[in-house]
């Protein structure tokens, strides 16, 4: 039996571990985290067979691979012999890639739990219930290979994203946070919806194979382009893309380790993944790609100017990921724009190259903050410092993840990153509108790197805050995790070396895969990646001297009338918290009167208009019942007369 014959179980098993947890766990160790743990490793291997077979060239000749392709798929709901809806396997190099970062990442945190989540006494069945159902769904919805059964997943992971944000419901900021993930995501699912349901009724079919094979043109090209724009717009509410991006800061009122769950592995990944799966749609609409790259470029910048002066650990490392999932959107959108001129295919392997790097070292920085919160107890940088001294091994995990996300080599985080601006750099040739989104990812960069270690430099440099005076090392079953993955943050790009890495897909050339060692060549004699190297290390001196040496007092930043107006803009979102407000006070509120003034006055109106009529007729016609023969009489005669002169009059004698 091959590997991918196996692969129905690997969402299979955590949803298994769920229902388990969910009936048991009251009566299990730990609540049911062994089982949770046990069900992710199992799935990890699982998935770690399919991704060996597809770097060792089994995987293309294994029985059932048509074209790069493995998919199981049988009629799950057939209306008519036009119309019929699949449930499926679909296996590819992105799902293979897909599949090993969320079952690895998802195995780390729940082993990492255990330690974090201790003191949670009853409500870690709960906790353990609803992480497996996050990864059992996310997997599901990797595997999927229809539109259709992956929007029934997508709507899945969003619930359990609401569950886990709100899993400390007893605190109202916890509570809202969660009602505000869920209802802003849900706008984006709408758009998402609306983009299957037009796919469907052009093309007949939901099935990714067969819309992938499609070449469409007149007409349907209009229609396409409209799909996909209402498709890309679901991603930007799962990827926390501008505008539906505030929703993310606020939800790290959940769980630490729900954090690193939803921005290395889960939710937030779940929309670039789609916008990567249905890339062959998308290369044959460059209006579609191009809002793509702009949304991403704008994204990227002004998430990583609101995490400039965040006090919040958390938050920081939040609007990190908002800002670098921005990165993967300009990259397939710029990609994307090549792809469509002939120029290439780099933009989708430099995106899925640094989504997979994300991961790690995001999972990597999430999980070191943990370890922080968990000694110190609270999330305020401002009360922090000196923890180097005490937590050693926390403090240089986190310091590699940095690294890593600052794009300082030869850390993972530089490679992609630098391909992901050397792609946008070379869609400027198509566009003036790629210079200045090159501009945009360079900036970022330098803020990346200055925030990063601002952030590094408070919490574990200088001497001790307040809420360090008493810090300790955490355990080694949350520290073993982080070793863990500041191996993968330091050197995941080594899978470049590897095989083919996942440079080929099934929708592209084999010649135009990016190969690992035309990459390295390309990368260390191009002056552009000098540059993205230069910015990278002056924001991360800048943040040396400044919080580190102090030779740059910090009050700099707001010492004009300016600067401490562009401080409050920040701190404040650039007023995005208050607009959502404001739209829902004013707009939807308003709307809700209007639609409550149609109910009561309008609708209620006419059905207490009818029922007023009715009634009052019916009042007159029971005072007719007198019960007295001679009244009826009466009433029967003059019934007979009344019908004798209409016959007459409408000629009824003649």
């Amino acid at each position: 039996m091959q590997s991918v014959d196996l692969a129905w179980l690997i969402p299979v098993l955590p949803l298994v571990a769920a229902v388990v947890i969910g009936l048991l766990g009251k009566k299990m160790k730990q609540g049911g985290g062994y089982i949770a743990i046990g069900a992710s490793a199992v799935s990890f291997v699982l998935s770690l067979l399919i991704v060996v077979s597809v770097l060792d060239g089994s995987f293309d000749a294994a029985d059932g691979i048509v074209d790069g392709v493995y998919e199981q798929s049988g009629t799950w709901i057939s209306l008519t012999s036009t119309y019929k809806f699949e449930i499926g396997i679909y296996i590819d190099q992105l799902t293979a890639l897909m599949l090993m970062v969320v079952s690895i990442v998802s195995t780390l945190v729940i082993i990492y739990s255990i330690a974090y989540m201790g003191d949670e006494g009853g409500r870690k069945r709960r906790y353990y219930t609803e992480i497996s159902l996050f990864v059992g769904v996310m997997l599901g919805l990797v595997l999927a290979n229809n539109y259709l059964e992956m929007f029934i997943f997508w709507e899945l992971v969003g619930l359990c994203s609401y569950l886990l944000i709100g899993f400390w419901h007893h605190k109202p900021s916890a509570a809202s946070a969660a009602k505000k993930a869920f209802i802003v995501t849900r706008v984006g699912d709408i758009m998402f919806m609306i983009g299957i349901i037009i796919l469907f009724t052009t093309f007949k079919t939901l099935n990714f194979r067969d819309l992938f094979s499609m070449e469409v043109s007149g007409s349907d090209l209009g229609l396409l382009t409209l799909a996909t724009f209402f498709i890309f717009g679901g991603a930007i509410g799962k990827s926390a893309q501008f505008p539906l991006h505030d929703w993310l800061p606020d939800a790290m009122e959940g769980p630490t380790t729900v954090s690193a769950l939803i921005h290395a592995a889960t939710m937030v990944k779940a929309g670039v993944y789609l916008v990567a799966r249905s890339f062959p749609l998308f290369v044959q609409t460059p209006e579609t790609l191009m809002v793509v790259a702009i949304i991403g470029g704008v994204t990227a910048f002004m998430a990583a100017t609101m995490a400039l002066n965040s006090p919040n650990i958390k938050r920081v490392l939040a609007y990190s990921t908002i800002s670098q999932l921005g990165y993967m959107m300009l990259a397939l959108g710029a990609g994307g724009y090549l792809f469509f001129s002939a120029m290439g295919s780099e933009g989708y392997t430099s995106s899925m190259f640094h989504l997979m790097n994300h991961a790690f070292f995001k999972a990597l920085l999430f999980l070191c903050a943990g370890s922080v919160i968990h000694a110190v107890g609270t999330e305020d940088m401002r009360l922090m410092g000196g923890l180097g001294k005490t937590m050693k091994l926390t403090s240089f995990t986190m310091l590699i993840g940095a690294l890593s996300i600052s794009g300082i080599p030869p850390f993972s985080g530089f490679w992609s990153k630098d391909e992901v601006l050397a792609v946008v750099w070379n869609a400027g040739s198509l566009s003036w509108v790629f210079v200045l989104l090159y501009v945009l990812g360079i900036a970022t960069a330098f803020m990346t790197a200055f925030y990063m270690f601002r952030l590094w430099f408070m919490t574990f440099k200088g001497e001790p805050g307040e809420a360090s005076q008493h810090a300790h090392e955490s355990p080694k079953i949350m520290t073993v995790p982080l070793v863990i993955l500041s191996v993968f943050a330091a050197a995941s790009f080594l899978v470049l070396f590897v095989g083919d890495g996942f440079g080929g897909t099934v929708f592209f050339e084999e010649s135009h895969a990016l190969q690992a060692g035309e990459m390295l060549m390309e990368t260390f004699t191009d002056p552009l990646t000098y540059v993205s190297i230069i910015v990278a290390v002056s924001g991360l001196g800048l943040a040396y001297l400044v919080y580190y040496k102090k030779r740059i007092s910090s009050d700099v930043f707001v010492s004009t009338q300016a600067t401490r107006s562009l401080y409050s803009l920040l701190i404040k979102r650039y007023g995005f918290t208050a607009g959502y407000d404001a739209f829902a006070e004013k707009i939807v509120y308003g709307f809700s009167l209007i639609i409550d003034w149609i109910d009561q006055k309008v609708i209620d109106g006419i059905v207490n208009g009818i029922s007023f009529v009715l009634a009052t007729a019916g009042d007159y016609v029971r005072r007719i019942q007198t019960g007295h023969v001679q009244s009826y009489a009466t009433f029967i005669i003059a019934g007979i007369a009344v019908i004798l002169v209409l016959l007459y009059l409408l000629g009824g004698f003649r």
